[in-house]
């Protein structure tokens, strides 16, 4: 149970809803309300499908690859940090999404990778590989994280105005902070785990 609470809050942190909240706001601002939604609903799950995907096949595309379990764990604590480094130390003024003003967004950014990115799918292959026993649990923490996640992007207008500009800052430099640690032991345990074999 407690490493299923730990999974649902390290997908939800990796996910970072609070971070993207003011990229999918600028991405869909363009958008009518009703339109937004359904964009937004339809993203997420692609997303949801991608993250599934690997969550089931990640031991597959592990053997396929011919990669190990502490490559994936040493590889994905070092992509994590980068997240978690870009949280808590943002580009002033840099456009994360890449996308021509006024053009609806399908797949790209929003789906990949602003949700299910790298990060995450290299995490999901990695839990799949820990705890291949215990997959609806696993399937459980993701559909959580990722129902959380889609809660809080619809609400982000209610979001934005309560926090502010200056409050989702903070909150996302904090859950940066949570990262780090959670990518620094990721990396620990992979390296643990390749000498001891």
């Amino acid at each position: 149970m407690t490493e299923m609470v730990s999974a649902t809050v390290l997908l939800f942190l990796i996910m970072d809803p609070l971070g993207n909240l003011p990229i999918f706001m600028s991405v869909l601002k363009h958008l009518e309300p009703r339109r937004r939604r359904i964009v937004l609903l339809r993203e997420m799950s692609i997303a949801l499908a991608l993250m599934l995907l690997f969550l089931f096949a990640g031991d597959k595309i592990l053997q396929f690859l011919n990669l190990r379990t502490e490559t994936v764990s040493i590889s994905g604590g070092i992509i994590l940090f980068l997240v978690a480094l870009k949280m808590i130390f943002p580009t002033p003024g840099g456009s994360p999404t890449g996308l021509p003003a006024g053009e609806e967004p399908f797949l790209v950014p929003l789906a990949i990778p602003l949700v299910a990115g790298p990060s995450l799918l290299a995490t999901l292959m990695l839990l799949s590989h820990q705890h291949p026993g215990q997959m609806g649990g696993l399937v459980m923490a993701l559909l959580l994280a990722w129902g959380i996640s889609v809660c809080i992007l619809l609400l982000s207008g209610v979001f934005l105005r309560l926090l502010g500009d200056k409050g989702v800052s903070a909150l996302e430099r904090l859950m940066g902070l949570v990262l780090v640690m959670l990518s620094t032991q990721m990396f620990l345990d992979g390296v643990r785990a390749y000498l001891s074999v």
